[in-house]
């Protein structure tokens, strides 16, 4: 693709590496194939292709527009298209790039700005959003609908494990999952504890970066990433072996600091570390196969379906771990139909593009409970929250479902 970038944005690093990512798009198609957004509209700007048109056009000067930003809010940042493309596309950096662009040259509407700003301001500090998480929750009963399916019933997480061992791992608690879903980290702490692995919290760890990054609080992003790697930096110089991310989102997210702090000289070397030693539970876990085996093996009677995340399959480009080794201990897996495709959660996305995705999520809960499981399986909080708001199918994260039936003892058949 010929690029001609305006002299606002040419000579900046920002339009250096939107250059290059223009110019390794050749224009084949291929994404719209896989992108959720053009098989609901058909609409060629509703797709990745169109997309980058839009911004091309932006950064070569044309004025953005309301329908261009339009177009550019109902992309969900999957990333379904990057897996697609053989020419290797970075999609996800080009519309971050694109989307702060367009918005400081179109003024949001009043209802728009009011939202974006709640949720960058309450969702990333859980010392606002851990009790309006609780409040929610205590009236949950009484509330409508729609808010009901972004309030998950209060859970009991159980104890953590107070054992020392040897082998020790940093795990992100991160920002809304403690709260919605607090049995989720509790759960991989127990698990790797049976496998003689001790848990630690960096207790001034907060959000990855990622919800205020996305909603083009791009400054706001970075500082939370710079705030996590200084919470982490004495616990990585003390030797810890891995940074474990249970959310797939976090994890895409960690995993870009190096590139996304390669600017700042104050903390590039060691955003750079820190992606490094980031890794998925499903990057974990499958080392200690022949002990979960051991352990699990016989134990686990269930058919499940699984929905990779797109943070997971598309972002961090990792596919089939947990479904080998859920299969490996016994449990029956199915993977659904157009399991490459988005649910609908993208973050913030389900709150304001809801129209959308309940669409999506529709459309993935039908093909998920083509095989009638017995529950379905994710790694994202965003997906499990979303999934589960369309649905009286039980919705957990996998390590859940490990950790119940590490817990209980292995029933011994009678003759």
């Amino acid at each position: 693709m010929q690029t001609n970038l305006a002299d606002f944005i040419k000579d900046t690093r920002e339009g250096q590496e939107a250059d290059a990512i223009l110019r390794s798009c050749v224009h084949c198609g291929f994404c719209t194939a896989t992108c959720p957004t053009y098989q609901l509209l058909g609409d060629e700007l509703d797709g990745p292709r169109g997309r980058i048109y839009l911004i091309k056009q932006v950064l070569e000067g044309k004025p953005a527009t309301s329908k261009t930003q339009q177009h550019l809010d109902r992309c969900l940042t999957c990333r379904s298209c990057e897996s697609t493309c053989p020419s290797g596309v970075q999609y996800g950096r080009l519309v971050d790039i694109g989307r702060k662009i367009v918005d400081e040259q179109v003024p949001r509407p009043l209802a728009q700005r009011l939202m974006r700003s709640a949720l960058k301001y309450v969702l990333p500090r859980k010392s606002l959003f851990n009790p309006a998480m609780k409040m929610g929750q205590a009236v949950r009963p009484l509330l409508p609908k729609v808010l009901q399916n972004k309030i998950p019933a209060a859970q009991n997480a159980g104890a953590w494990p107070t054992q020392q061992h040897a082998r020790k791992m940093l795990l992100l608690d991160g920002c809304v999952q403690p709260a919605m879903s607090p049995n989720i980290n509790f759960a991989a702490a127990r698990v790797l504890d049976a496998l003689a692995v001790q848990l630690v919290i960096a207790p001034k760890a907060g959000c990855c970066g990622a919800i205020r990054y996305h909603l083009n609080d791009q400054a706001g992003g970075l500082d939370d990433m710079r705030n996590n790697i200084d919470a982490w930096w004495p616990f990585i110089e003390s030797g810890i072996e891995a940074i474990v991310m249970t959310a797939s989102g976090c994890g895409v997210t960690v995993k870009e600091y190096g590139h996304l702090l390669a600017h700042d000289t104050a903390y590039a070397e060691k955003a750079k570390r820190v992606s490094a030693l980031t890794r998925d539970l499903s990057e974990i876990l499958p080392e200690f196969e022949a002990e979960l085996v051991r352990k699990l093996q016989g134990k686990i009677n269930k058919r499940i379906a699984w929905h990779p995340p797109c943070t997971l399959q598309h972002g961090q480009q990792i596919k089939g771990k947990v479904e080998d080794l859920l299969r490996s201990v016994g449990v029956d897996v199915r993977l659904c139909a157009d399991s490459h495709l988005c649910c609908g959660s993208a973050g913030t996305y389900s709150v304001l593009q809801p129209e959308m995705a309940y669409q999506l999520r529709d459309n993935k809960l039908r093909n998920l409970q083509a095989s009638e499981p017995e529950m379905i399986l994710s790694a994202n909080i965003g997906c499990l929250t979303h999934l589960q708001s369309g649905t009286t199918t039980p919705v957990q994260h996998w390590v859940e479902l490990l950790d119940q039936f590490l817990a209980e003892p292995r029933t011994v058949a009678t003759p």
